[in-house]
C-alpha cells in the first residue's frame, strides 16, 4: 500500500473503509504506512447487519440482493466515503470459508469490493473467489486485489 499512499498524498486526496469479512485488514495495510494519516480518515468495521445499517447501508438493499453483494458493497463504499468526506471510499463484504446462519443467501467463499470515487460519483467494483483454506491468506488476497485496483485508478 506504500505506492497508494504516496499516490493519494501527490494528489491531496484522502480515502475511508467499511469493512466486512476483511477486519479492518484494509485499514491495517494502509495504516502500516508512513504518511498514512495524511490521507486515511476512518475505518468502520461492520460485521454485523446492523451496523451496516447504522453506517448508512439501505435495509432494503441488504434484503433484496443479500448482505453478501455487490450492491451492499457499494452501499458501504459510498456511504463511508460520504460519512467521512473522504474522496474514496472502500466497501468489503463476502463470506471466508465458513456458512453464515444468519444470513444464508450469497456465495461462499466470494467477496464484493467496491471503491466508491466521489468526485466522479462512480464505482469500481471487484469479486474474489477465495480458495485458501485459512482465512488469514484469503483476506491477503482480498486486500492485494483492493491495492491494486486503486493503483489502477489513482494512475
Amino acid at each position: 500500500m506504500k505506492e497508494v499512499v504516496e499516490k493519494l498524498i501527490e494528489k491531496s486526496m484522502t480515502i475511508s473503509t467499511m469493512e466486512s469479512c476483511t477486519g479492518g485488514g484494509v485499514c491495517n495495510s494502509i495504516t502500516n504506512i508512513e504518511g498514512a494519516s495524511d490521507v486515511f480518515k476512518f475505518s468502520a468495521i461492520t460485521y454485523s447487519n446492523d451496523f451496516k445499517i447504522k453506517m448508512g447501508v439501505n435495509p432494503d438493499i441488504i434484503s433484496k440482493y443479500s448482505v453478501y453483494s455487490m450492491e451492499t458493497a457499494n452501499e458501504m463504499s459510498k456511504n463511508i466515503s460520504l460519512f467521512t468526506g473522504s474522496d474514496y471510499g472502500i466497501g468489503v463484504t463476502g463470506k471466508l470459508n465458513r456458512v453464515d446462519k444468519r444470513n444464508l443467501h450469497g456465495s461462499d467463499n466470494t467477496v464484493f469490493i467496491s471503491i466508491y470515487d466521489k468526485k466522479r460519483d462512480c464505482y469500481t467494483n471487484s469479486i474474489v473467489k477465495c480458495s485458501k483454506k485459512c482465512r488469514a491468506l484469503n483476506k491477503e488476497l482480498v486486500i492485494l486485489k483492493i491495492q491494486d485496483e486503486l493503483l489502477n485508478i489513482l494512475k
